[in-house]
């Protein structure tokens, strides 16, 4: 570790104390040493001024320039960003440090698997090798080698029926499971017999929840019913599990309020439209340009659960952000196009229909990973969405940090939206379509936590 022409960073004891610090830190020994290396490229390339002097813009800079020269895997980038965070935000102790979106870098870091939502889907079944693989029960392979055929099938229709890809990934996966329960057997040779036997086993041995064991059972009627042309009489005896009807959990104004006080950056950003549009996640997550409409102060959610298109209201206090915000992106998109990138993924087969649809921005996403990624169907490198996992994470993160003492997930700003539009005195039919309810019963759950005090029961106690 040679001078870093740094002024006191050059000195051992800021690298003694730097190496203290990644010890305490990190698991591995063997990494403390590539921490400092990534430290020691960094000030090298910035060694203009002080780090002490460095801004967030001289992180990213950086770090997209990491990102740029390809040579580091993901998990080698996600080091980098966590050693400079050590660096600022530990050691030097950088006023801006804690603020400073690192989560949202080393979530972009994240390589894009076969599941991913984003990745290419073909019309056409896939080979063997390209059925997705439950990486938790590497047993499940012989299945997949020994039923490729049958697989297949399933795959293949249900693409042709246009379900979603996690629909996919969820039916081959129970159907690789039932047919492992039974011996590797061929599912033609099996029935009903078998499916009730199997469906007893997930509800009395593995206990699992009620709404696990019903996909279960729509998996293998599907792969009955559809592909093996066999009907299933004896599920007509099979005892359903009860599905248990569940009150969301609403956080109050205040508690939303310190929630998104210990957010910031991009993630603040999410959570804010998540409560101010009731959103689902993924819905926020997939949001493109086009969709975000500043004039009539609208957002289209594009093929939300059911497959379904709605608006939603979009909330005036945010206009300036997202407004700064996409002119970051549209700054990202720029350089990837300078540099022959800038394509991204198209759903519906729209790129044949569309060709120079993938590169217009109208179709970027609004929230886009920091780093590309190659597709691992298509082999095309893009830029897909950010990782869903680094808002669900900031989320549970910041519940904690505000002492809130409840199941805060990213959804319960969608719940809290319903309930609070409902104590503002919106009609609950008003509510449905903006949440994309099939059933207004499904809205009405939110209704248990308007019925309350001059509203609601008076306890008897509160009349003693």
């Amino acid at each position: 570790m040679g001078d870093t022409s740094c002024g006191s960073t050059g000195s051992g004891d800021f690298w003694d104390r730097y190496v203290a610090l990644v010890e305490r830190s990190v698991r591995r020994p063997a990494a403390v040493q590539w921490y400092v290396r990534r430290v020691e490229q960094y000030l090298r390339a910035t060694a203009g001024s002080p780090p002490g002097e460095h801004s967030p813009a001289d992180i990213e800079n950086w770090l997209r320039e990491l990102d740029g020269s390809g040579r580091l895997e993901p998990w080698q980038f996600a080091q980098a960003v966590d050693a400079l965070q050590l660096l600022f935000e530990r050691l030097l102790r950088t006023d801006w440090a804690a603020s400073f979106d690192w989560a949202y870098w080393k979530a972009s870091a994240r390589p894009i698997v076969k599941g991913h939502p984003t990745a290419a889907r073909e019309r056409q079944a896939p080979a063997d090798k390209d059925i997705p693989r439950d990486r938790g029960r590497r047993v499940l392979d012989t299945v997949r080698r020994r039923h490729a055929e049958v697989l297949r099938q399933v795959v293949g229709e249900i693409r042709r029926r246009a379900y979603s890809i996690r629909t996919e990934q969820a039916y081959e996966q129970w159907i690789c499971r039932f047919i492992h329960f039974n011996g590797n057997a061929d599912p033609v040779d099996l029935g009903g017999t078998q499916v009730c036997r199997y469906l007893e086993y997930l509800a009395v041995d593995r206990n699992v929840a009620p709404a696990t064991q019903s996909q279960a059972l729509n998996a293998l009627v599907f792969l009955y019913t559809q592909i093996l042309n066999t009907s299933l009489p004896e599920l007509d005896t099979l005892v359903r599990a009860k599905r248990a009807r569940r009150l969301p959990v609403v956080l109050s104004g205040p508690q939303v309020r310190a929630l998104l006080e210990q957010l910031n950056g991009v993630q603040l950003l999410m959570a804010r439209l998540l409560y101010g549009t009731g959103m689902r996640l993924m819905e926020c997550i997939r949001l493109r340009v086009k969709d975000v409409d500043f004039d009539y102060r609208q957002i289209i959610i594009r093929d939300g659960k059911g497959a379904k298109d709605r608006v939603v209201p979009f909330p005036d206090r945010l206009r300036d952000t997202l407004l700064g915000h996409l002119q970051e992106v549209r700054a990202i998109f720029d350089e990837d196009c300078s540099a022959g990138f800038g394509e991204v993924f198209m759903p519906d087969a729209l790129a044949v229909k569309f060709p120079s649809a993938p590169r217009e921005w109208a179709w970027q996403w609004v929230f886009p990973s920091r780093r590309l990624s190659v597709d691992p169907r298509s082999g095309k490198t893009r830029r897909h969405h950010v990782h869903e996992n680094s808002l669900q994470k900031a989320v549970k993160q910041a519940a904690h940090k505000a002492s809130i003492h409840k199941r805060v997930s990213c959804h319960t700003l969608r719940h809290s939206f319903a309930t609070h539009l409902l104590e503002a005195g919106y009609d609950i039919r008003t509510v449905q379509e903006l949440l994309g309810h099939a059933d207004v019963s499904t809205t009405m759950i939110y209704t248990h936590a308007v019925k309350r005090g001059a509203q609601g029961v008076l306890s008897p106690l509160d009349r003693l």
